[in-house]
């Protein structure tokens, strides 16, 4: 299972790194410009990585992988739903800024956590990496719940124009979906989901950095 985790880890590593670096790398030359077309460039590797991250939830349910499954739930449906449902189907978002934006919040993240991940199933243990990877959530998290609620206003009127996952059931149910309702409830559940997510890795910080603590402390 050791040997499972790392390998898993290391794809995921590579992945997360490969876009990073490939949006810098993209900024650096061509500047504003790059933001644009961010989605084309890195959307379909993107996709491969968070549809990969879904394997995590078996992980837990499997126990080998220490983690809460609820709060991981939230935080992989909220980007699936973002990525697939919200920026995915709408070609007209997926050239905005926000876009890029998004993407490299969750990356930043991702870079941190796959490589704390990786080194800690050999049992290697950085003080450094451990208060980075417990840490940088506290600024780019909420950023990152901000640029997916902005994602999500910014798609509403191409969903209203297009229409599209809008549907009005048959006779005898005489049922109308309209998305954009649903979009706008979403976005109050993403600020919920956040209050629980952000309640929990506080607890994970508290945990992880006191145990780090006392075992410098006694060493």
């Amino acid at each position: 299972m050791n040997t499972y985790l790392f390998v898993y880890y290391l794809i995921q590593f590579c992945g997360h790194s490969w876009i990073c670096t490939n949006m810098i790398i993209r900024f650096l030359s061509f500047g504003k410009d790059s933001l644009a077309d961010t989605f084309y460039s890195i959307g379909l590797i993107m996709r491969l990585c968070q549809s990969l991250s879904v394997l995590e939830l078996l992980h837990i349910l499997l126990g080998i992988e220490d983690n809460r499954f609820l709060p991981r739930l939230l935080q992989i449906m909220e980007r699936i739903i973002i990525l697939f449902v919200v920026i995915s189907s709408q070609e007209e978002v997926q050239g905005k800024y926000i876009v890029c934006i998004l993407f490299f919040l969750w990356n930043s993240l991702d870079v941190v956590r796959y490589t704390y991940c990786m080194l800690s199933v050999t049992g290697t243990y950085y003080e450094a990496l451990t208060w980075l990877n417990y840490t940088l959530w506290i600024p780019l998290y909420p950023l990152s719940v901000m640029a997916k609620a902005f994602a999500i206003y910014e798609s509403l009127p191409y969903f209203e124009s297009f229409g599209t996952y809008s549907i009005k059931l048959p006779f005898p149910f005489a049922l109308s979906i309209y998305f954009p309702y649903i979009l706008k409830m979403y976005l109050a559940i993403l600020f919920v989901g956040m209050y629980f997510i952000i309640r929990y890795l506080r607890s994970e910080r508290k945990a992880h950095l006191g145990a780090s603590y006392m075992k410098e402390k006694r060493s």
